[in-house]
């Protein structure tokens, strides 16, 4: 469900734990939202969204464009 997530913290070189802890969560925790086994608050959404410097849009694959200015 949320392969974008997955992709930009490859893409990255990070590891979930090192995500998690950016996030404030449990690593299990984060991987649950990888797998699309629990859906991402808002909050989460956010700090994904200005950690790696895509919108919001793109995480959820409302777009591809990653950029929100562009």
């Amino acid at each position: 469900m949320y392969k974008r997530i997955y992709e930009l913290r490859e893409d990255n070189d990070l590891k979930q734990r090192e995500i998690a802890k950016i996030l404030n969560c449990s690593q299990r925790v984060y991987s649950n939202y990888e797998r699309g086994d629990l859906d991402i608050p808002t909050e989460i959404l956010i700090k994904l969204a200005k950690h790696y410097d895509v919108s919001t849009d793109y995480i959820l694959g409302i777009s591809d464009k990653m950029d929100p200015n562009k």
